[in-house]
């Protein structure tokens, strides 16, 4: 039996447990989708591979992350949400045994991509169901919450995982995973709304395109991808210049990047809950004060307390606009458009890939470690102009507040669940 529940445009109601559920999901791939980086040296030495051959498992998970959201997305786009969000974290759990067991680096790779595709089909559905169930009113609140997620596996996972693996070896950890995303299944099939996205036979591939032609969700695009770009292409190459230009030892730069973690937390959860009500401008600010920073922390490398803290605050500055970018998007295509959280979830991800590309060749300039940062910052602002395009290019009613295709504005949800 099913009860239908309006959903409610509050900033101040309590999140559904479902919310949480989800974030927790987010936690265990972000752990994944990083912490394999601490371990090539271990994976290199026992699948008989190099460093750089090895470093092919990052680009397999940054590839599928990019490509695989979309596909994903339509491939799946008949399932019913919660069991797209099953399949995503069983594939997850199957993809993390079979690199477990196995002696191939071939296999092993494959693994990272079909993880990576796993990733993001979990993180796009899920930020569609998190949205619905949240409600219009607190939609960017709900995605902080899942953004947290991944922020908390800066913080906690990835440390942890690089630490069982010291004891237990690279395979341990992807034992770990592989076993906790089953409580996460269980979770989600308690918790999650048991309707089908497209059961009134209205959602199609070409609903889906047709919800993301305006333009307005290709500008949310562009700034998510340019302020990616700008900002983790140059977090990507903080190591260098903690420890090359700040004087910082390497066994503290650790707890640095944890500092960093801890204000993407904080930054994500201030964004979320002012981000329903003031997006545009949410955005805008982390931008510009994220371009200012990495300016400032160019400028003032040589002072290692001055960039410790620094680092900090770009870890909220950095990332505290992401929730609000994601909504945004949803909101200009339909807030159940997988399609349209896809392509922002892939955007990210491009955003990152191309940015660190980027940074990597100011490396060998004057500018040295300092050079990702300057170029950041550069990079970073240019993500003003689709929001300032936003801002003051007003929208007609019908096009900024309703959906693209008809859609039911109600959610079933199981009599008993919050």
């Amino acid at each position: 039996m099913t009860t239908r529940m309006p959903v409610r445009p509050s900033t101040n109601a309590r999140l559904p447990v479902l919310v949480y559920v989800l974030a927790a999901g987010i936690f265990l791939m972000g752990t994944t989708e990083f912490m394999v980086a601490g371990l090539l040296p271990d994976v290199a030495t026992d699948l008989s591979v190099d460093i750089a051959r090895a470093g092919l498992l990052v680009t397999a998970f940054a590839v599928g992350m990019i490509i695989g959201p979309p596909v994903m997305a339509l491939a799946t786009l008949r399932l019913p949400a919660r069991a797209t969000l099953v399949g995503a974290l069983m594939v997850f759990s199957a993809g993390h045994v079979a690199a477990a067991v196995s002696d191939s680096f071939t296999v092993v790779t494959a693994s990272r991509v079909v993880t990576a595709l796993a990733t993001g089909t979990f993180w796009a559905t899920g930020a569609v169901v998190a949205a619905a169930v949240a409600g219009p009113g607190a939609s960017a609140r709900a995605l902080a919450v899942m953004s947290g997620g991944l922020s908390l596996a800066v913080v906690a996972g990835v440390p942890l995982g690089t630490f069982a693996g010291q004891f237990t070896g690279w395979r341990g950890p992807f034992w770990m995973l592989a076993v906790l995303a089953i409580p996460a299944i269980v979770a989600v099939v308690r918790f999650a709304p048991a309707t089908a996205t497209g059961d009134d036979g209205r959602v199609s591939v070409r609903s889906e395109i047709s919800a993301v032609r305006p333009w307005r969700v290709w500008a949310v695009l562009a700034a998510i991808m340019l302020a990616q770009a700008g900002f983790l292409g140059a977090y990507s190459f903080i190591s260098p210049l903690l420890t090359d230009r700040a004087g910082i030892s390497v066994p503290l730069v650790p707890l640095v990047l944890v500092g960093f973690g801890i204000g993407a937390l904080a930054g994500t959860a201030l964004g979320g809950r002012i981000g329903d009500r003031w997006p545009l401008a949410t955005i805008a600010v982390a931008v510009a004060v994220t371009s200012v920073l990495l300016l400032v922390v160019a400028a003032t490398a040589s002072h290692s307390a001055i960039v410790v803290g620094l680092v900090v605050v770009l870890g909220a500055s950095g990332l505290g606009a992401n929730p609000v970018l994601i909504a945004q998007t949803m909101r200009f295509a339909g807030h159940g458009s997988r399609l349209a959280s896809s392509l922002a979830t892939a955007a990210f991800n491009l955003g990152t890939a191309a940015g660190s590309a980027l940074a990597a060749t100011t490396l060998s300039t004057s500018l040295g470690v300092v050079g990702p940062a300057v170029l950041g910052a550069a990079i970073t602002a240019t993500a003003l102009i689709p929001i300032a395009l936003l801002a003051t290019t007003r929208a007609r009613p019908a096009a900024d507040s309703t959906p693209t295709r008809p859609r039911d504005e109600t959610l079933r949800i199981p009599a008993g669940v919050s």
